[in-house]
């Protein structure tokens, strides 16, 4: 069977060179005789994995020393309770609610102390970025938390929030790698990786070294002490060696392409194709205030749930696939990640303007 265009919101489409590499590799890494799937996480060739995977991330993201960069298990969803465990030291956090991650987070972060919300664009389902230029930041806030790139709804951050001097913590999960990023105006920055970087089950956690410490609320686990990991390298239990091996493929396949400025470039024409053709179509509407759209995921409807999942068939059977929206929203979503070719989104466009000319 051919390749399908996957248009997943994640677990999601990987860059096809680097699926390539990965199975030449399975049954004998650089050597070794075995796969990185079998190699010991204490070995001198994973310790070479792991190391070059950091200084390549650090490299592409311009990642200053005095961050550290740790590859965890437990997702994204984990940070929600790690964040609030090790940050919360005056037991209050300030949240500005997106989308549903950040709302989950917001959520969890009510058990560790209290949890602000000072913005939300719920009223509105989550379909623009309130202004946060002067938001009621909390005095007494030890940090100010964001989901900057809404999956679910297909909105961006594309300009930071004012956290009148507070730490701001942003949630990276789909929008990590598409474009430059200054890692001196966050303290952590962190994200799930099976979006735009690599398979599930890792999150990776940019963290400012002062923020690493032993003062965490009582009662946090171990395992979820950054200073924990941050002393062992992310390697103080068995790590999930294998992402972070393929995840290093894909930085290296980043820098061959060109760096982030290069990756803004190509995601802004790619979307730009899309949105165009849903400014222009009569049959298929965006969802997102256009000032707020995302360059990574894209939602938008017909109007008609019967025609929604009509086309979503349709175009499955047309080798377009995962177009189905998040279940709490509906309608259709295309992620459109790095490792989408533009060739993916033309095909769509053109599947769609089909699909509108049948079902007019």
């Amino acid at each position: 069977m051919s390749r399908v265009y996957n248009f997943s919101a994640g677990p999601a489409v990987l860059p096809e060179e680097v699926l390539k590499e990965v199975a030449e590799e399975m049954l004998d890494y650089n050597g070794t005789g075995m796969s990185v799937m079998e190699m010991s996480h204490r070995s001198a060739a994973f310790q070479q994995i792991i190391d070059d995977a950091e200084q390549d991330l650090r490299d592409l993201m311009n990642i200053p020393d005095n961050y550290k960069v740790l590859f965890l298990q437990g997702g994204a969803s984990q940070q929600f309770a790690m964040i609030p465990m090790n940050l919360m030291k005056n037991k209050v956090a300030d949240y500005i609610v997106t989308g549903q991650w950040a709302k989950k987070a917001y959520q969890e972060a009510q058990k560790y102390g209290k949890a602000n919300k000072i913005a939300s664009s719920e009223d509105e389902t989550f379909s623009y970025i309130p202004d946060c230029s002067d938001l009621a930041v909390s005095p007494d806030a030890d940090y100010v938390y964001i989901c900057e790139n809404n999956t679910i709804y297909g909105t961006k951050f594309k300009e930071l929030p004012n956290t009148k001097g507070k730490l701001l913590v942003s949630d990276v999960s789909s929008c990590f790698l598409s474009e430059p990023v200054d890692v001196t105006k966050y303290g952590i920055i962190y994200g799930g990786v099976q979006k735009n970087i690599g398979p599930a089950g890792m999150v990776i956690v940019i963290i400012r070294e002062d923020l690493i410490t032993e003062d965490v609320l009582p009662g946090t686990p171990t395992m979820l002490t950054y200073k924990t990991h941050a002393d062992a390298g992310s390697l103080y239990n068995t790590p999930n060696t294998y992402c972070i091996y393929v995840c290093g493929k894909v930085f290296k396949w980043l820098k061959a392409m060109g760096g982030l400025e290069e990756m803004k470039r190509r995601n802004e024409e790619k979307a730009r194709i899309l949105y165009d053709f849903l400014d222009e179509s009569k049959l298929f509407k965006g969802t997102v205030v256009p000032k707020d759209r995302s360059l990574m995921n894209v939602p938008f409807v017909t109007g008609d749930k019967e025609l929604d999942a009509k086309f979503v068939k349709e175009a499955a059977s047309a080798g377009l696939v995962n177009l189905k929206g998040h279940r709490s929203v509906g309608g259709m979503r295309a992620s459109i990640y790095n490792a989408m070719p533009r060739e993916g989104v033309e095909a769509l466009v053109a599947f769609m303007k089909k699909f509108e000319e049948e079902n007019a």
